[in-house]
């Protein structure tokens, strides 16, 4: 069944300071900057844009607004922490020395941190990545 919307798909993230959001998103995490005006910035997000506007008081909250299922967890994780991302380690969950989670029976595993504005951000190994 074909689905009833052709086009590319849109996530969308706020922040307080967008200098801020370009130093993190950009340079930390690496995400190609396409186009950048006074009322916000389009990042590709693989076969998807992200599309991050300026609120002077965004906060954050608590879930994840955004993540990445990727082929190694891992990996993936040292590099960003190398880039000084800080992995979030929740009590009682579990987590690794790293942060990563491991579903029970050996399923997913899930990492997770936050842009410097509170956006919860994931991680996950599925298989599918």
């Amino acid at each position: 069944m074909p689905t009833a919307i052709e086009g590319r798909p849109v996530a969308f993230l706020y922040a307080p300071d967008a200098d801020a959001a370009v130093a993190f998103y950009e340079g930390t995490l690496g995400l190609k900057l396409l186009e950048r005006d006074n009322f916000g910035m389009f990042f590709e997000l693989g076969a998807a844009l992200l599309r991050l506007t300026p609120m002077p008081d965004f906060r954050g909250g608590p879930h994840p607004v955004l993540g990445w299922d990727v082929a190694d967890i891992a990996a993936t994780v040292d590099r960003l922490a190398g880039l000084g991302v800080a992995f979030k380690i929740y009590d009682g969950m579990g987590q690794d020395e790293r942060g990563i989670w491991a579903a029970p029976g050996g399923g997913a595993k899930i990492a997770w941190f936050e842009d410097p504005f509170g956006n919860l951000l994931s991680l996950s190994e599925t298989g599918n990545g």
